[in-house]
């Protein structure tokens, strides 16, 4: 059972890191197929062209990602658990605080 802890960890681990991989080789796949485009047809603005590709397909990744997240933390949403965990919601001592913060 120890292995499945230790795994389990690695693999969140390789799950947080891919995010930031996966954005710098769609970068530099984006800057290949611009050069490679440049060389091919001797225009400059292709390279540019396989620049934005590359970072859309950056920001691709990273809407693909959230969107993960997001439906992770929904699905906790109405877990019994956290049934009592109320978020962005004031108590009555937090607003007298910020009221006698501003004074």
């Amino acid at each position: 059972m120890q292995k499945k802890g230790k795994m389990r960890k690695t693999v969140e681990g390789a799950e947080k890191l891919s995010l930031g991989i996966s954005i710098v080789v769609a970068v530099l796949m984006g800057i290949g197929i611009g050069i490679w485009l440049k060389n091919i047809f001797h225009q400059n603005w292709l390279l540019w062209l396989g620049v934005f590709w590359g970072v859309a397909a950056a920001l691709l990744n990273i809407k693909k990602e959230y969107d993960k997240l997001k439906k992770d933390l929904d699905s906790l949403k109405d877990n019994p658990e956290f049934k009592n965990y109320q978020m962005n919601k004031k108590t009555k001592e937090e607003d007298d605080d910020l009221e006698e913060f501003e004074k």
